[in-house]
């Protein structure tokens, strides 16, 4: 099963490690550092161009891969939990 990230990108969702609300998330002085090393490796894919929310980290592969969505991150887990995604 796939989820959707917002605009045309989705994954699968046995590749998700977790989501996490962009602003509760960034508090921690480790998840910053944690996304700084991501976006300068080259592993972050911003989902859409509007004001980021949440991000994913999923293990696709053996790649770790951030992705950074416009959606809220309540949004992303009832679409994991749904049985119809």
């Amino acid at each position: 099963m796939y989820l959707h990230l917002g605009s045309d990108v989705v994954i699968l969702k046995k590749s998700i490690v977790g989501i996490f609300d962009l602003d509760t998330a960034t508090i921690s002085k480790h998840t910053k550092n944690y996304l700084t090393l991501a976006e300068k490796e080259g592993r972050v894919v911003n989902v859409s161009y509007e004001l980021p929310k949440s991000f994913v980290v999923s293990i696709d592969d053996g790649r770790t891969i951030v992705y950074i969505s416009q959606l809220s991150s309540q949004t992303l887990l009832k679409r994991f939990y749904s049985k119809f995604m």
